[in-house]
């Protein structure tokens, strides 16, 4: 898991310890211990839109493009208050 100040920049998880609570439960200590209320999603990975959502984040605007520029839409999402 990588923090970058308010913004969870990424998580990963070997997909055969997926559906264990890993992943809710790191999310989970980035929010509580560190503050994190924002991540950003690729729109073509409905799990990770679904997982975060579960999580109480909300989708807040979409970017047609990715960081470097290529057509890959990306998903601001936030914490819902």
């Amino acid at each position: 898991m990588g923090i970058n100040g308010k913004k969870l920049e990424m998580i990963f998880l070997d997909p055969k310890h997926f559906s264990q609570g890993i992943g809710a439960a790191l999310v989970k200590a980035a929010i509580s211990k560190y503050g994190v209320n924002n991540v950003d999603v690729n729109e073509d990975n409905p799990k990770a839109l679904r997982f975060y959502e579960h999580m109480g984040f909300e989708v807040v605007s979409r970017s047609p493009l990715d960081e470097q520029g290529q057509p890959f839409h990306i998903l601001s999402m936030q914490l819902k208050s």
